[in-house]
């Protein structure tokens, strides 16, 4: 599915979420409008088989809570990644375990799609595949979660603060841990912030 640009992402989630307390079905247009960004991102996290029960629950979660949803949010990704955010914390083993066995893929033949990049193509590092793997499994899930909200589903800096319900300075806290312990575990280099928003503001702060 092509990307929406970022200036009409979220430009009417308030207004289907309003219309939905009184109209559920209204609810819809937020699956329609998320629901593959959503088990994309928990697919990468714990592989497409939980991903689909990750992303059922997150928009049974979000239905259920509608009615306590800030308006004055027009976007509501922050919002549905982080409730993903928290279903994936309950799988912390097995994504755990799913980046393990990815550290240990062998570097995929010519034309072969190489599996271990469907969990780590957007953090780059093509050639380190396998050690960025191990390293992501190594991180405290703390800052494993921020690096994965930042890297993998372009939420700014303030809108990953907004989803895991902490300050932005803890976010900045825990993203620069996690980016040192990931620069140190891949020989100096630093497969975070690919994204143009993630990447000016990581070097802004650095």
């Amino acid at each position: 599915m092509a990307a929406r640009p970022r200036e009409h992402l979220g430009s009417d989630d308030a207004g289907a979420i309003e219309r939905s307390r009184d109209e559920p079905e209204q609810f819809a247009a937020l699956f329609d409008r998320y629901a593959d960004a959503v088990h994309h991102y928990a697919a990468r996290r714990l592989g497409p088989e939980a991903a689909e029960d990750v992303m059922a629950e997150t928009f049974t979660t979000a239905f259920r809570q509608r009615h306590r949803y800030d308006l004055s949010r027009p976007d509501a990704r922050p919002w549905l990644f982080g409730i993903a955010t928290n279903l994936v914390g309950r799988h912390r083993r097995a994504e755990a375990r799913r980046f393990k066995a990815l550290s240990r893929v062998p570097e995929p033949v010519e034309h072969e799609e190489p599996v271990a990049d469907l969990a780590v193509s957007r953090a780059g590092a093509r050639g380190l595949r396998r050690e960025l793997a191990a390293a992501l499994a190594a991180l405290p899930r703390r800052q494993r979660d921020v690096v994965l909200l930042v890297a993998w589903t372009d939420l700014s800096y303030e809108e990953a603060a907004e989803a895991l319900g902490i300050p932005v300075g803890t976010v900045r806290s825990r993203l620069s841990r996690a980016r040192s312990t990931l620069r140190e575990a891949l020989g100096g280099t630093d497969p975070t912030a690919p994204t143009a928003t993630a990447l000016r503001e990581a070097h802004a702060h650095d």
